[in-house]
């Protein structure tokens, strides 16, 4: 069933995130954009910080901690497939390594995320910037070894175009928030809050569409689910019941000449065994079998389950 896909974890966890943050932005700009007690007396624009550190601070808390736990299970799931053979197998020690290092630092950028919502920018300012770095230099570095996996596998199976695909995805991800990150530090200690606060609204909705990029990651793992055919399937039924319809198992029912090589038309069934349905094959003896007996004339064959 599609909602016990691969692929909706991430698109959950991508979701989740989108949703928390339009429910933060909508409720500050529906209470007429007011200047919260944690921003400075010269900002206008709301961090996400600020709105998340009054009322909606439960919602913040509860919808980061749900979008980093289900986007690290994950990472995960991306590990355990590729064991598996879902997905596209490491071929290397050195692959796997950098996928569990992408593991250790996403994990690291999910614990930031949930510190910095609960340590918040009112009550807590100095551990809220610390664990906001911590949040985002966790899932930078988290992509950058991923990348860097992507990049081995893409090498060793050309044919995979959703390695390329998503390899690229994530570099782009890296250098724009690398870029957006240094450029909300320099805001930051340059006191332009107004700009910081607008970078920080992009850097998150960024994230988004990074947490979204797993999705393409699960496809081959979906398609593999289902690729065994319906043909396939009643064959393999065919083998273990013993019950076929003539392409499973050529001895049960055959609708055409014979085939133990005779020609001759009163064999109706494929085997040269004396019963002919009532067709006299000597005289006096019909069906040839010697003793008189007529085998009844059995029903049409059941039409092909094979289309």
């Amino acid at each position: 069933m599609w909602f016990l896909s691969y692929w909706t974890i991430p698109l959950f966890s991508a979701l989740v995130w989108l949703a928390m943050l339009i429910a933060m932005l909508t409720t500050w700009t529906s209470q007429g954009r007011p200047h919260y007690s944690s921003m400075d007396p010269s900002q206008r624009i709301a961090y996400i910080s600020d709105v998340g550190a009054q009322g909606l601070k439960p919602l913040f808390i509860a919808m980061s901690t749900v979008t980093v736990v289900s986007f690290d299970i994950a990472f995960l799931l991306e590990r355990w497939l590729r064991h598996t053979g879902k997905l596209a197998p490491n071929t290397s020690i050195w692959q796997k390594i950098y996928s569990g290092l992408s593991i250790v630092f996403a994990i690291a950028g999910a614990a930031g995320l949930i510190l910095l919502s609960i340590f918040d920018a009112l009550r807590h300012n100095r551990l809220h910037n610390i664990f906001l770095a911590v949040f985002i230099g966790g899932y930078v570095l988290s992509a950058v070894f991923i990348c860097w996996e992507y990049q081995r596998l893409g090498i060793h199976f050309r044919e995979h175009s959703v390695l390329r695909y998503s390899f690229w995805i994530k570099l782009s991800f890296i250098l724009i928030e690398v870029a957006l990150a240094i450029a909300f530090g320099v805001t930051q200690r340059q006191k332009l809050y107004n700009a910081a606060a607008v970078l920080e609204w992009t850097v998150a909705f960024i994230y988004f569409f990074y947490v979204l990029s797993f999705f393409i990651d699960f496809m081959p793992a979906v398609r593999s689910k289902g690729r065994q055919s319906r043909t396939t399937e009643m064959d393999m039924a065919t083998a273990e019941t013993g019950m076929g319809d003539g392409a499973a198992d050529d001895q049960r029912y055959f609708r055409g000449a014979a085939t133990n090589g005779t020609t001759n038309d009163a064999s109706t069934n494929g085997y040269d065994n004396g019963y002919t349905n009532g067709i006299e094959m000597h005289p006096g003896y019909p069906n040839g079998n010697g003793a008189g007996y007529v085998k009844p004339v059995e029903p049409a064959p059941l039409p092909s389950r094979n289309f």
